[in-house]
C-alpha cells in the first residue's frame, strides 16, 4: 500500500510539472533555445549517423512500443497488469490534444534528416503540431517499466548496472535522435519524457 502511495505521488508530481512546462513552453521563452539546439546538434552530429539515429526513430514508434509493452505484461503473468495500458494510452490522448491545440510547430523541412525509407502506420497520424513528442513519451515510458521490473529481479547489482546503463544509453540515443533528424524541437522531447514518466509511475499500480 505505501509502494502505491508513492507511484501515486510521482505520477502526480510529474503530471503536474509536465503541464507547468507546458504552460511555460507554449510562449516564445524556448524558441531561440530550440533552434539554436537543433542547429549545434545537426552541426556536431555527422550525417553519417542519421540512418542510425533513424533506426532508432522507429524503435520509440507506438507499435514498436506498444508491442514491447504488452509482452511485458503477458510474460508477467497477472491479469491485473492489462490495466497499465490505462495510463499508457491515456498520455497518448494527452499528446493527441496538445498536438491539436497547442500552437507549436515543429521544425521546418530544412532540419529533417531521417533517412530509412520505411514508415509505421502511426507516423501519418498528424494531429497539427508537434508538441509533446510522442517518441520521447514511449521511450521514458518503456525504460521505466524496465527499471521497475530490473529491481525487482535476481540479477546481481553488476548486472542491474550493466542493463541500466544499456537502457540509459538507448534513451539518450533516441532522445538525441528526435532533434538531431530535425522531427522535434527540445521543448518537445523535454515535455515528452516529463509525461512518459507521469504515465510509468501510474503504470506501476497495476504491476
Amino acid at each position: 500500500m505505501k509502494n502505491r502511495l508513492w507511484y501515486i505521488f510521482f505520477g502526480s508530481v510529474f503530471l503536474g510539472v509536465f503541464f507547468a512546462f507546458t504552460y511555460v513552453a507554449r510562449g516564445s521563452a524556448f524558441k531561440q533555445f530550440d533552434f539554436d539546439t537543433t542547429v549545434k546538434l545537426q552541426n556536431h552530429i555527422p550525417i553519417s549517423f542519421d540512418t542510425l539515429f533513424s533506426f532508432f526513430s522507429l524503435v520509440g514508434s507506438f507499435e514498436v512500443i506498444t508491442v514491447v509493452f504488452l509482452a511485458i505484461i503477458i510474460i508477467n503473468k497477472k491479469l491485473v497488469s492489462f490495466l497499465a495500458f490505462i495510463p499508457f494510452l491515456g498520455a497518448h490522448l494527452i499528446e493527441t490534444i496538445g498536438k491539436a491545440i497547442f500552437h507549436h510547430p515543429g521544425p521546418p523541412h530544412m532540419f529533417f534528416r531521417y533517412n530509412i525509407g520505411f514508415y509505421f502506420p502511426s507516423t501519418y497520424v498528424q494531429p497539427g503540431y508537434s508538441y509533446p513528442s510522442g517518441h520521447s513519451l514511449r521511450t521514458i515510458f518503456i525504460s521505466l517499466i524496465f527499471f521497475y521490473f530490473l529491481k525487482k529481479s535476481k540479477l546481481n547489482l553488476a548486472s542491474k548496472i550493466t542493463v541500466g546503463i544499456f537502457i540509459f544509453a538507448v534513451d539518450t540515443l533516441i532522445l538525441v535522435s528526435r532533434v538531431s533528424l530535425g522531427e522535434h524541437w527540445t521543448t518537445d522531447v523535454i515535455g515528452g519524457a516529463i509525461l512518459g514518466a507521469s504515465t510509468a509511475f501510474f503504470s506501476y499500480l497495476f504491476l
